[in-house]
Parts: C-alpha cells; structure tokens; sequence
C-alpha cells in the first residue's frame, strides 16, 4: 500500500470527489493511484454513503498518513451516488479551480489530471467547462479487456439529450461548471450526474472536450451500478431498455429538470430542447420531422440507429 504523499502548504488546484460505498475491496488501489498522479496539486473529499465494510477503515488510515488537508472525510445524504456526487461537489465548490469525480474502484492512470488541467487550464474560469474521455476496461483482477467506444463527433447538446458519453469516472470541471451544476434543484430525481452534468453544461453554452486518450482503467466486476457497455451483448440490453421505454423515461426526466433551469440555457439549446419535448408527443410525420430537423444524433451508427428506431416506435 502506497501512502506517502508530499505535503501542499496552498489550497490545492483539484478537488478529487470520492463517493463510496462499502467499496472496500478496490478503495486502496484507487486511492494509491491518486497519489501516483504526476499533479500534485489535489486534495480528495471522501463522501461515504454508509458503508458498512472496511471502507471507513481504509480511508481513516490514509487520512492518518496523508493528512486532514490532504483526505478530507464525509457522511454523504444515502440518497444514491448520483445525488452523493452532487453533495459532495457542493461541500467542495468555491474552493479549488477544478473538480474531478472518482470512484471507488477504478484506477487512475498518473497523467489523469494532468491532462484535464492542461486542457481546462485553456478554458476562460467563467465559462462552464467540462473535461471527460475514454476509458480502459479491465476486470476484478485489474486484467485489461478492452477499451470504451471510442467516440469522433463533437460532444453537443444535440447529442447529450439522446445519450452520454461523459462518463463521471473520468469528469473534470472547472469553476464555471460547477456554478452551473449548483442549479440542479434539490429535490430533482436525476438519471444520474454525469449525464446531467453533460446536458447542463452544454445547454448553458459551456465547452466540452472529450480526451480520445484512456486516462483511468474503468474495473468491471459484479457490484457495477453502470458497465462500459463495451460488448455485443451490452448493446443488445441497451436496445431492449430502449424498446422496453426506459430511454423514454429518463429523457422525461430529463426534459423535467431542463425545464426547472431553461431560463439558463442559450436560446439555440432552448429551441431545440422545445423541439424534441415535442417530437415526443407527436404522430410519426411531424415527429419525424422535429427530430430530423434538429439535428439530434448519437456517436455511433448503432446508436443512431437505435434512435431512428426510437422515433419510428415513439420510444423517445
């Protein structure tokens, strides 16, 4: 176990967010891949949701030889990660330059925040911005098997109403982002926050950059909430959801809390927002034209054609 961690007498530049819960089994990989990374300039808020396995333990010891300015712990609200995510952005928020989310078990490769700096660094500090990338798969016992989709076309609002391809794993946000991301109303039931987080700072007009260079090597094992979704048979279960109406449910969702902040949105995002809450209630013809005119897409051909599907079947 790799503890030792040189002191920072300043406020650190990155808040690392960690939720955990009872993820013991993989937490101390994780947290000695933090500090391998070749920044710094960090410290981590560590939000646990009540665990109940060694996760407390884990973490009380890495304070110990970190430091309480280096490892900071928390109760999270055991309200889901999603909403863990955003407490703990919200205790860190107005603190640090940037904020990168963590999970408990993946592993970080030592240029991760590095590269997310670089680029954000790049970024106006008033102006949301988002940094996210790929991600190398690997399983419980940390074997590679594979890579998540790699994706070419640029990460829109256009694209972030119909699917998400910033994976929280590997988010970094800068201030602005995290001033937009503090509108989410309290009481809203999010999909989860790395989606919402893609749509709101794209419809405010920020700027997301998508790292086509795996950062973090993504562990796929039994407890995973969400997988990578990196094989055929993933894709199959994403179709099925979509034909069994949950992708018409969480754009409900969706459309619900964007609507709770429209009046932040930029009048473009805000028409085609309007756009798509009507295709979804309209007959074939004039849906289909809604949704074309929009110019919505997905990144891949799969994708857009299972959102064609969507629209021909109304499951959107």
């Amino acid at each position: 176990m790799t503890m030792p961690i040189k002191d920072s007498s300043t406020t650190p530049c990155v808040a690392v967010l960690l939720c955990t819960f009872n993820g013991g089994r993989y937490l101390a990989e994780q947290l000695d891949s933090i500090s391998a990374q070749t920044c710094g300039d960090w410290v981590v808020y560590a939000s646990d949701d009540g665990s109940t396995d060694g996760t407390l333990a884990i973490l009380s010891n890495y304070q110990a030889a970190w430091g309480h300015d280096r490892l900071k712990i928390f109760k999270g609200p055991r309200q889901g990660f999603s909403k863990n995510f955003l407490s703990v952005l919200g205790r860190a928020s107005g603190h640090h330059r940037f904020y990168a989310f963590c999970d408990q078990d993946d592993r970080w490769h030592a240029e991760k925040l590095e590269r997310a700096a670089d680029w954000l660094t790049l970024q106006p500090d008033e102006v949301p911005a988002l940094y996210c990338g790929r991600t190398r798969v690997v399983d419980e016992a940390g074997k590679e098997s594979g890579f998540s989709p790699l994706f070419n076309k640029p990460p829109t609002f256009k694209n972030a109403l119909t699917q998400n391809i910033a994976g929280g794993n590997t988010m970094v946000i800068n201030a602005g982002g995290c001033r937009v991301l503090a509108l989410t109303p309290s009481d809203m039931p999010l999909v989860c926050h790395d989606w919402w987080a893609y749509l709101l700072i794209t419809g405010c007009g920020g700027k997301v950059h998508y790292d086509k260079v795996p950062t973090l090597d993504y562990r796929q094992h039994a407890e995973n909430i969400i997988g990578a979704g990196i094989t055929l048979r993933s894709r199959v279960f994403r179709l099925q959801r979509l034909l069994g109406g949950t992708f018409s449910e969480w754009n409900e969702r969706n459309i619900s809390g964007l609507r709770r902040v429209q009046d932040h949105l930029t009048p473009m995002n805000l028409n085609v927002l309007e756009r798509f809450d009507r295709a979804r209630q309209a007959s074939l013809l004039p849906r289909v034209f809604l949704i074309a005119s929009s110019r919505l897409y997905r990144q891949t051909v799969f994708g857009n054609l299972g959102l064609a599907l969507a629209v021909l079947i109304k499951r959107i």
